[in-house]
């Protein structure tokens, strides 16, 4: 069920989900989270698609919160709050609240979204796109238990990272991080079946990606030894290589969804590393809501190693 609230308040967004609750039978949602989508309207649909589809694995009343400039010389008469309201099939497994603020009400986007809140839920904020300088102090962030942000879409995906380490909170993460969770899990595993000392190593990837920046810290973080970034043409990651005392361990992923594991004195495998769609990546992280210390150590950690390139 869809509903459209034009010039409105969020009081009246309140009754108005209330009533399309009611309307499809569902007066409760059991609902376990709001999920704060903060972006532009060229983002939007594929924010809100993402994250509705997340909302299968943990259903979530999702609040769209787009931001839109008035033009002209009588900004004042432009202000104004405008509504869609996604209940039932329209909405995954929760509910879908997208909000358009018009002129000088998106400088007051805390107080518009603040009545909207599942009560005595957590508040997890996402941005696709253009994060604040400080997402903890960010009027909506300052609501959140979680903020999420994207380095990929920033101009400068690597450099936005030390910005982000200077004003790192407890609570902050990026999907650039959770992008390694694989490549993490893997390569855990390879030093458990070889725990051999580790003397070196090198991340490979096109130059302007942060989770292969954010995989090098994390190695270096770790393991306390240089993790060279070395410059491809990528896609993506390519290769890990970690030189220990008894050989190479090395994963390989050209491209395609299938890596291979090197390990010394074993054979070559072939191991499943796909490139996880955004859905995925917010359904993961709506998991845990508690501060990922591990990524705030390796955003943290300065690299000890210049990059290379091949």
């Amino acid at each position: 069920m869809r509903t459209e609230l034009t010039d409105t308040t969020s009081s009246q967004v309140n009754r108005a989900l209330l009533e399309a609750r009611r309307a499809v039978g569902s007066p409760a949602m059991g609902l376990v989270l709001t999920l704060v989508v903060v972006t532009d309207e060229e983002n939007a649909y594929d924010a809100v698609r993402a994250a509705s589809e997340a909302s299968r694995e943990h259903p979530c009343r999702i609040i769209a919160v787009i931001k839109r400039t008035s033009r002209g010389p009588h900004k004042l008469r432009q202000t104004r709050l405008d509504a869609e309201l996604r209940v039932g099939s329209d909405a995954g497994s929760g509910e879908v609240v997208l909000l358009r603020l018009h002129g000088e009400l998106t400088a007051q986007a805390g107080s518009v979204v603040l009545p909207l809140l599942v009560p005595d839920a957590p508040v997890v904020a996402f941005w696709p796109a253009d994060a604040p300088a400080d997402p903890s102090r960010d009027p909506l962030g300052v609501l959140a238990k979680r903020r999420i942000t994207d380095a990929q879409s920033a101009l400068d995906p690597v450099a936005i990272l030390d910005e982000r380490a200077g004003v790192y909170t407890p609570g902050d993460t990026d999907l650039a991080w959770t992008r390694l969770t694989p490549w993490r899990a893997l390569l855990a595993a390879a030093l458990d079946q070889k725990p051999l000392p580790v003397t070196g190593g090198s991340v490979e990837s096109e130059g302007d990606n942060p989770s292969a920046e954010l995989l090098a810290r994390w190695l270096e973080d770790r393991l306390g030894v240089p993790i060279t970034r070395v410059t491809t043409e990528g896609p993506v990651i390519t290769r890990v290589r970690l030189e220990t005392t008894g050989g190479e361990i090395r994963v390989d992923r050209p491209k395609g969804a299938l890596a291979t594991l090197v390990l010394p004195g074993s054979p070559d495998r072939s191991v499943a590393l796909k490139i996880r769609s955004d859905a995925e990546l917010i359904a993961e992280e709506l998991r845990r809501l508690d501060a990922d210390e591990v990524y705030g150590s390796a955003l943290r950690r300065r690299p000890l190693q210049a990059a290379l390139t091949t």
